[in-house]
């Protein structure tokens, strides 16, 4: 049994459910500028109020596997993006806070909402950041970071974080048409196509600009037989892209939350797809940088006892509050 391999995709399910579901949390807040009533605002912050603060398990679970499974990773990673990743920290500590006390101010309100716009557009920004830092390389020797401080801040990096914000405030808009009604929701309507518009142009140029960049990647992506065996995923985009603007066109309600969801999918399959089985870019493979077998299979009967709960209480959280939300009704708060 390939124990590694089992922490890899622990690892990248975590990521993947923290992406999706503290995606449209930091979405409404990048969306927040867009809506001036601040009633609307309330119901934005009510639809996701009484579960965003448990989405951000999914984060630890995924920086515990890494220093569990692979803890080489977690040194270089760490040593490599420490800043981006401690201004993304406070970012989301700003947000967390503006969550809770935008509710009870009354002469501070703006100043809340101020701080829940920062703080979301932010972390998400820089996540976006670390993402196209990541996708560039980190420089080691023997297992060390020997990079630069701003080696993070590329171009490249910014482009990406744009992207993320982007990718973020379109599965908040989805999110949003799927549990309001009446203007916001039309609001929603009108805004998600140009950020899906968006979104695909954002796609198309990382993934253009990616295997220009880096050799290595482009013989991954458009060699024979992977260039057979990967070629759906650009057309799946260009497809769910087109039914994503239809399903709003149509007034759907459901479609186009997830239509991005599967969009992002797409995305997340692609970044896979292109480091895959590096885990420290360009060239450190999870199975040279995987800790002792005993250590990770110790970490694993504790993963295996604790994602089906986390999993089962999130479940349950959503369930629970699946219903539409309005102006005037009692929120979480």
């Amino acid at each position: 049994m390939d124990i590694s391999l089992i922490w890899a995709m622990i690892i990248a399910l975590g990521v993947l459910i923290y992406v999706v579901l503290d995606g449209f949390d930091l979405g409404i807040g990048i969306l927040f500028p867009f809506i001036q009533d601040q009633q609307e605002r309330d119901v934005m912050m009510n639809t996701v109020a009484p579960v965003w603060d448990g989405n951000e398990t999914w984060m630890v679970l995924g920086g515990a596997g890494l220093f569990a499974a692979f803890p080489i990773v977690y040194a270089t990673v760490l040593s490599a993006l420490y800043m981006p990743i401690t201004l993304m920290v406070i970012a989301l500590i700003f947000r967390g806070v503006a969550f809770e006390f935008r509710f009870k101010a009354n002469r501070t309100k703006a100043l809340w909402d101020f701080a829940f716009i920062g703080g979301s557009t932010i972390a998400s920004f820089l996540q976006g950041m670390i993402l196209g830092a990541y996708i560039q390389g980190l420089k080691t020797e023997n297992g060390i970071f020997v990079g630069g401080s701003f080696d993070w801040f590329t171009p490249f990096s910014m482009f990406t974080g744009i992207g993320v914000v982007v990718m973020y405030a379109a599965l908040g808009c989805g999110w949003l048409i799927l549990k309001t009604d009446d203007g916001l929701q039309e609001k929603m309507y009108e805004l998600m196509p140009k950020l899906i518009i968006a979104l695909f142009i954002i796609f198309a140029a990382v993934s253009l600009y990616t295997p220009y960049s880096q050799p290595a990647i482009a013989a991954k992506w458009f060699t024979v037989p992977q260039l057979i065996y990967f070629s759906p995923v650009p057309i799946l985009v260009i497809i769910f892209t087109v039914l994503t603007w239809r399903a709003c066109l149509n007034r759907n309600e459901h479609k186009p939350f997830l239509y991005t969801l599967v969009l992002m999918f797409l995305a997340y399959s692609g970044f896979v797809i292109t480091l895959w089985p590096n885990i420290i870019p360009p060239s450190v493979t999870i199975w040279e940088a995987a800790a002792p077998r005993n250590s990770q299979m110790f970490a694993l009967i504790g993963a295996v006892v604790m994602i089906p709960i986390i999993l089962a209480y999130t479940f349950w959280g959503y369930w629970i509050f699946r219903d539409k939300v309005r102006v005037g009704d009692q929120g979480y708060h």
